[in-house]
């Protein structure tokens, strides 16, 4: 007994003595596994990380800028089941996102098939913030990369390796405009053919090769092509749920037009020009043409009938041209009235013919997405001087009505249209609206303003928007506003009565304004009733 006894002592022993090896080794050689974090957040441990990062490019949808397509099959001949069968469409069928049995209008039997389609790429990588860190544990619990994957796609995107460029807005980080590419040559691409749009491909590549003909009496000569915003661009990993291009030609699209541009097909009705068609549509005549290239200019021909775009532009960019510009311009003549005390009013007397003259005027003009933003003037050659219309009048005092067959022109010669009485993106705000005005420019700083017609001062003051203005009631139903002085003229106040083409102020910027012009309206019947400044002239 006492023997059967020792034996089993030293079988207990023996047993406590291998655990506590077993144990001891089991300490000294720790599993090395890996801990999943989302963000900071802890998702598992994994046995290995390639097996993971496999599993996701395995599993993961390999499409990016998906769209639904659904596709229509209905019974004919054959019916809807040897329709299937022979077009293997079974599969299909199981892997769609979506599908629908149901009889048609002529009774029948149909199946509509949603499917995601998009690009594909090849490799998707694991999301952005996703952590996997290499760890050493004596634990042998562990999640499956399945389980792990399926945590990951209920938390965030998975992403490809490409560019973002992100547009800046100076004002306001949060309005920044982030673009995301495959390749960095798909911006550039995108950019040139954005920069031909506003500039032309033929005078661009003139431009870049430097074969533009120098100027010898008149044209024109680009300077300088640039985008003036600012533009970051870094290398990093795209969740597969933004947009991003692939296509050059489908990110000139958006650079051009923004995202989901209000189109419409218009039919040209009898009569119509471009400029009828633009007007009436709220688009400017540059808009389109960029929408309808086969028109060259806003005079071509184009016949009743005839489909066109209408597209209204939201251009991501600034395109800039620096643009040297010599013009011949026909200088209008002035009309001056004479006032003879001795004859009664509705006397008139034509005394001198009026005769127009001819100036070859320089500038220089900044033009924005194909709109004038700045004018400044370089010089001006007189060809043929002008011949002023004297006009004697009977009156004894200077009336302040003013004669409505007989308006001046606010400006001095040299002038130039850089906003007319049209649709337009407006230069400052960036939104879309009907410029109510002409704004003329071209003139120069502090050069003078005159007064349209005889009349009345009636507003004279500073306005946010409008800078140093002045009103005139012409006392014959017929006001105009003159807008953006840089000072008014000493001794004209309200209640001043200024006559025709006599100076009222001087040329400026102040307020809503990218440049010196003048901002002039017109309005008849009542204040603030706008009309067409041309309807006067």
């Amino acid at each position: 007994m006492k023997k059967i006894g020792s034996i089993i002592t030293c079988l207990i022993l023996g047993v406590v003595l291998f655990v506590i090896c077993f144990d001891y080794n089991k300490r000294e050689y720790p599993n090395e596994f890996y801990n999943v974090y989302l963000d900071g957040e802890y998702l598992g441990v994994i046995e290995s990380k390639s097996a993971l990062e496999n599993y996701i490019d395995e599993k993961a949808n390999h499409l990016i800028n998906i769209e639904n397509v659904t596709t229509t099959y209905c019974e004919d001949e054959k019916s809807l089941e040897q329709i299937i069968a022979e077009e293997n469409l079974q599969e299909v069928i199981d892997n769609s996102k979506d599908h629908e049995y149901y009889q048609n209008n002529d009774g029948l039997n149909c199946i509509d098939i949603t499917i995601e389609d998009g690009d594909t790429i090849e490799t998707v990588y694991t999301p952005e913030g996703l952590n996997i860190e290499k760890i050493l544990t004596f634990s042998d619990n562990l999640n499956t990369v399945e389980e792990i994957y399926s945590k990951i796609v209920n938390l965030k995107s998975f992403t490809i390796r490409g560019y973002q460029f992100t547009i800046k807005n100076p004002d306001d980080e949060n309005e920044n405009v982030y673009i995301y590419v495959t390749d960095k040559d798909i911006f550039e691409q995108a950019t040139n053919k954005l920069i031909e749009t506003y500039v032309g491909t033929e005078t661009y590549q003139e431009y870049l090769n430097d074969t533009q003909q120098p100027i010898e009496t008149v044209g024109t000569l680009v300077e300088n092509v640039y985008i003036e915003d600012e533009i970051t661009v870094k290398e990093i990993q795209i969740p597969i749920d933004e947009v991003i291009y692939t296509d050059a030609d489908d990110l000139t699209q958006f650079l051009l037009y923004g995202n989901e541009p209000v189109t419409t097909t218009y039919t040209v009705q009898e009569n119509e020009m471009i400029r009828d068609i633009a007007f009436n549509n709220k688009i400017s005549n540059q808009e389109f043409l960029i929408s309808n290239p086969r028109y060259r200019d806003e005079n071509s021909l184009i016949t009743a009938g005839t489909e066109v775009l209408i597209k209204e532009t939201n251009p991501q960019l600034s395109v800039v041209m620096e643009l040297y510009v010599v013009e011949d311009k026909e200088s209008d003549y002035e009309t001056i009235y004479q006032y003879d005390e001795d004859e009664y009013i509705g006397y008139e007397e034509v005394v001198q013919e009026g005769e127009a003259g001819l100036e070859r005027v320089s500038q220089k003009q900044k033009v924005v997405n194909g709109d004038i933003a700045f004018v400044e003037p370089v010089g001006k050659e007189t060809l043929k001087n002008t011949i002023d219309e004297i006009i004697v009048k009977g009156d004894k005092y200077v009336p302040n009505v003013g004669d409505v067959n007989n308006w001046a022109w606010p400006s001095v010669s040299g002038w130039v249209i850089t906003t007319d009485y049209a649709w337009r993106i407006h230069p400052i705000t960036g939104g879309r609206d009907f410029h109510d005005a002409l704004d003329i420019a071209g003139m120069g700083y502090n050069s003078p303003i005159y007064s349209a017609n005889n009349g009345t001062v009636i507003i004279k003051e500073y306005r946010y928007d409008y800078g140093n203005y002045m009103v005139i009631d012409h006392n014959n139903g017929y006001y105009t506003v003159y807008a953006h002085m840089n000072k008014f003229m000493e001794g004209v106040d309200i209640g001043t009565t200024v006559a025709r083409g006599q100076q009222i102020g001087y040329v400026g910027s102040t307020g809503y304004s990218t440049g010196p012009h003048i901002h002039f309206e017109v309005w008849k019947d009542c204040r603030y009733c706008k009309i067409n400044p041309w309807s006067l002239y």
